[in-house]
């Protein structure tokens, strides 16, 4: 059987693709719920704390920060709604890892490794706990992550993840049992390493909780430029100003407010679909019962899971990046990209024919050189920043929140003595050396997909120099 990304547009019917996405919206399925309002300010403030950006890293940022320092002030601005944006757009695995998988993090801090996947756990066990102690309604469910092969030389790859103990070996037939995809040839299950959530519930509970224990929350708010002459910091908003001590910056994808990071992260879009909800004889064909979440090997891969109501989300794969940097909302209505990610789905399950997508959108994801997180203070110790979860950032960045607020506290923790956090990633280089790079390297990644594996001259020579992009 030839994977799915060989053989999407020659083994399913175009007519079949169109009527799938005929009815979809264009808009996250997560954020389609009631959300509650949270207001502009309507005078100067001054705080202890201002944490910019209301998406997962500002909110986990916020109410650490409240609950260590119950004493200080705490505001949240952010420049549009909470979690509107990457917090209620992605797929909602919230896995363990810290350093977008084993291998990624092994290959470049192989002296911490063990220590790194030991605090991802820690990490992933704290925020169910958390969670749970915070009566936070996120649908969170602990159902681990299967990832299948699609290609015969994908099989090796899961057998030696499997002998690294990194999960349980399955092979066609039991992981055939598992989910009913005739495109499967293996599996790796690992029961432990992964939940999935609601995104948006995570990110509009995170808010309520923030607001729980004193945080003011700030919605409509645009931060424009930090001002650090004086004794305090001034950030100047499209509002009010804000004079503070300190500042958490947690804008993602977005320019930064610190000119020395705009090359370090490159914005590269994710789309995704959303089917109907599944009926029960829909749901018999595809099996499913431990409702894991999925991923295939290849470079460019696709990740789906079932919601709570019974839909598949089903994205990735078509990783876009378009050049000069920007975030425009133009770009996430692809249609080539959406009649390309409904074929792969229906080659991956083409007993479920009679489904239809009712959801489509996209968003930006920030990658960096190391596809993981990397973090920094400036003017004077002042201002924390994180940034480059590369898709990989639900759970992440509750960890990443920690680390920024031991920096700001001028704390030595084991969090801020790890290697990961003191340095940080080669910069991308300027337009247009980061375009034609990043599109040779997608072109490259394609064609490894398509050639057993095998990695061409310019992403060995990536590999080596610890470069790259990620799908």
């Amino acid at each position: 059987m030839r994977s799915v990304e060989t053989v999407f547009d020659a083994r399913v019917d175009p007519a079949l693709v169109d009527r799938s996405l005929a009815e979809s919206a264009l808009g996250s399925v997560w954020l389609d719920l009631p959300r509650p309002e949270f207001p502009a300010p309507t005078g100067p403030i001054t705080c202890d704390l201002l944490v910019i950006g209301g998406g997962y890293t500002g909110l986990w940022s916020a109410l650490h920060a409240a609950r260590r320092h119950p004493d200080r002030r705490i505001v949240l601005i952010e420049a549009d709604r909470i979690g509107w944006a990457a917090s209620g757009r992605n797929g909602g695995f919230v896995d363990a890892s810290l350093t977008h998988g084993f291998e990624n993090g092994k290959a470049r801090w192989p002296n911490e490794i063990d220590t790194l996947e030991a605090m991802g756990m820690e990490n992933l066990d704290g925020m169910q706990t958390e969670i749970a102690e915070l009566g936070l309604d996120t649908e969170w469910q602990r159902t681990g992550m299967l990832t299948v092969a699609t290609e015969p030389h994908q099989v090796e790859w899961l057998e030696q993840a499997a002998a690294a103990e990194q999960g349980q070996l399955l092979d066609e037939r039991q992981v055939r049992a598992e989910v009913h995809s005739p495109t499967y040839l293996a599996g790796l299950y690992s029961a432990d390493t992964c939940a999935i959530v609601n995104p948006a519930k995570l990110a509009l509970e995170l808010a309520r909780a923030c607001r729980d224990v004193g945080v003011e929350v700030f919605e409509h708010t645009t931060a424009t430029r930090i001002d650090s002459g004086g004794a305090a910091l001034r950030v100047h908003t499209d509002g009010p100003a804000v004079t503070c001590r300190q500042v958490m910056l947690a804008t993602n994808v977005f320019p930064s407010l610190l000119k020395r990071n705009r090359l370090f992260t490159v914005p590269v879009y994710d789309y995704v679909l959303a089917t109907e909800p599944l009926t029960e004889a829909q749901l018999e064909r595809v099996g499913w019962q431990r409702r894991q979440g999925i991923g295939d090997s290849a470079n460019q891969f696709h990740y789906y899971r079932l919601t709570m109501d019974n839909r598949i989300v089903w994205g990735g794969y078509d990783a876009v990046y378009h050049f000069g940097r920007h975030v425009k909302s133009d770009y996430e209505d692809r249609r080539d990209t959406y009649r390309r990610l409904a074929a792969h789905f229906f080659i991956t399950f083409p007993q479920l024919d009679d489904v239809r997508f009712s959801h489509r959108w996209a968003g930006p994801i920030d990658t960096n050189t190391r596809f993981c997180a990397h973090w920094g203070l400036a003017r004077e110790g002042r201002v924390a920043y994180v940034n480059g979860f590369t898709g990989l950032g639900v759970g992440a960045t509750r960890f990443a929140a920690d680390v920024c607020l031991d920096l700001l506290d001028g704390e030595r923790t084991p969090r801020t003595r790890l290697e990961m956090v003191r340095k940080k990633p080669l910069p991308f280089p300027p337009e247009p050396l980061a375009s034609v790079g990043i599109q040779a390297t997608r072109w490259s990644l394609d064609r490894a997909d398509h050639s057993a594996g095998r990695r061409n001259l310019l992403l060995r020579a990536l590999d080596a120099a610890g470069l790259g992009f990620d799908s």
